[in-house]
């Protein structure tokens, strides 16, 4: 451990240094100040959604806007409470969130494994095939999965929000790429050699080394079925089965242009998303810049 932060320690010196040759002190010091500005713009829609969830319609949309806490946040929050059962509608969407993350982690890193380091007749092909549908847009078969799942009995639960994407065509060709590029077949081979079978490999010899990929379509796969907004909306009738976004959006006929209950509803909904993300940055990036270094 403290050989890797000695090493860590000597590379981020090596940057900062390499950062001064090219841009010199007073170019590094624009740099900074440029990102910074960059940040702070990204981040002034956040702080805006805070400071308006405070607020009023009438004070909201004055001409400027607000840009102080106020005095309504009680009543915004009593009012959202009184119209939604909100609680109620975030535990749904954590509940088919997390589900299907753990999922799509299991059956594409199963997937991704399988395409990269096994030889089958058609492999290839059954992939090119696999990609070609991420070319169709997602629209186009609303009408027949629906109709699919009004056959299974599926509707107003919330199994088609989670089993037809348990395995995605981007979650198998993302983990399949990194799997090429990490995981080099000498070490399965000796695996093998000691007498692990094909499922324990994946299990302790796989998975530990693609932590970083599996961070980052975590990630990618919470954030998408969290604002899921469409899918939803067609196969949950009962107000008590919604997710977030279906619950938010109903708020319009509820409170009509009450813009600081809608806001502080929207504001709840992103801090879990925003939270995850946080907590998960640095593994995200470097499950995205992974295949960059390792030239895979």
């Amino acid at each position: 451990m403290a050989t890797m932060t000695s090493r860590r320690a000597e590379r981020d010196k090596a940057q900062s240094s390499g950062r001064d040759r090219v841009f010199g002190p007073l170019g590094t010091m624009l740099m900074y100040l440029a990102l910074t500005a960059m940040a702070v713009v990204a981040a002034f829609p956040f702080y805006w959604m805070l400071i308006a969830s405070t607020h009023r319609s009438y004070t909201i949309l004055n001409l400027p806007p607000p840009l102080l806490p106020g005095e309504a946040l009680l009543q915004n929050y009593n009012e959202l409470m009184a119209g939604l059962p909100f609680w109620r509608n975030m535990f749904n969407s954590l509940y088919v969130g997390t589900l299907s993350t753990v999922l799509v982690l299991f059956f594409c890193s199963l997937g991704g494994y399988g395409f990269s380091k096994f030889q089958f007749p058609g492999r290839d092909q059954l992939f090119a095939l696999m990609l070609a549908t991420m070319m169709i847009p997602g629209i186009l078969g609303i009408i027949p999965s629906f109709m699919l799942m009004k056959w299974l009995g599926w509707l107003n639960t919330y199994l088609p929000l989670i089993v037809p994407g348990a395995a995605s065509a981007f979650g198998i060709f993302w983990m399949r790429q990194y799997i090429d590029s990490a995981i080099p077949s000498d070490l399965m081979d000796a695996a093998r050699i000691d007498g692990a079978h094909e499922f324990r490999i994946y299990w302790q010899v796989v998975l530990p080394v693609i932590t970083p990929a599996l961070a980052a379509l975590a990630i990618m796969t919470f954030m998408g079925s969290w604002n899921s907004f469409f899918w939803p909306l067609v196969i949950l009738k009962d107000a008590e089965k919604y997710t977030l976004p279906v619950a938010l959006a109903s708020l319009q006929n509820l409170y009509g242009q009450e813009e600081g209950v809608r806001t502080l509803g929207a504001t709840i909904a992103i801090l879990p998303v925003m939270i995850v993300f946080l907590m998960s940055a640095r593994r995200f990036m470097a499950g995205l810049t992974a295949g960059a270094v390792k030239g895979g």
